[in-house]
């Protein structure tokens, strides 16, 4: 794992854009597509209008969620609402690019599956992303995996439910399907996420987000985020 750290928000979110941007033209090149999974977040939120302005094969590129708060269509308490502000809103992608985790479903299950299924569609089987952004909480928790859930335990499924969270249930990629992605992007700001950064590079599992994969993972923190950490 690698941590850069940087001066604040702002410029987590200009270097994430401009890293993502990089490795969708690598991936082109290499395979011809780009399947990028992304997650919330206010730092999120700018790192995609940042990446709006990023020269970026958009014709190449499919767009999949980390997570997803179970929620009506439009709802502010939706990863896709800000996402569509933020990004999709301003760049060339098609409808069949963007493929929105389905939470509006009655058989929540059900639609885990598909989206599962989907996913091997556009990335092969079993399906392996080229670029996964991930958040930490102050509590430990990545994408939608949280302290104590039994998502934590999914091992035989990519997609998953949790239990309540935070007021609402959530869709969410589970351990295996994060632990094949090909890069791994951590966004880390804020002063309250100090701690847990520390043990996210300590390698500590008995946080969630500690339980991925290390190999190909890059954090960008802020400078209140990394104050907990010593050189290593």
């Amino acid at each position: 794992m690698e941590i850069k750290i940087l001066a604040g928000p702002d410029a987590v979110a200009r270097e994430a854009a401009a890293i993502i941007a990089a490795a969708a033209r690598a991936a082109v090149a290499a395979h011809g597509r780009f399947v990028v999974a992304v997650s919330g977040g206010r730092t999120p939120w700018q790192m995609l209008r940042a990446l709006a302005g990023e020269d970026a094969p958009w014709d190449r590129l499919q767009v999949v969620q980390v997570d997803e708060r179970v929620a009506p269509t439009g709802h502010a308490d939706r990863n896709l609402t800000h996402i569509q502000e933020s990004l999709l809103d301003h760049v060339p992608l098609r409808p069949g690019q963007i493929h929105a985790m389905p939470v509006e479903e009655k058989d929540l299950a059900a639609a885990a599956a598909r989206y599962a299924l989907t996913l091997g569609e556009i990335a092969g089987a079993p399906p392996v992303l080229d670029l996964v952004h991930l958040g930490l909480g102050p509590d430990g928790h990545t994408a939608s995996l949280v302290p104590g859930d039994p998502v934590l335990d999914v091992t035989a499924a990519d997609v998953a439910l949790t239990d309540v969270y935070q007021g609402r249930r959530r869709m969410t990629l589970t351990y295996p399907i994060l632990n094949r992605a090909r890069q791994v992007l951590w966004l880390v700001t804020g002063s309250e996420k100090a701690g847990m950064l520390a043990r996210l590079r300590a390698g500590d599992v008995s946080i969630p987000a500690g339980r991925v994969c290390r190999d190909h993972a890059l954090v960008l923190a802020d400078q209140a985020a990394a104050r907990g950490l010593r050189p290593s």
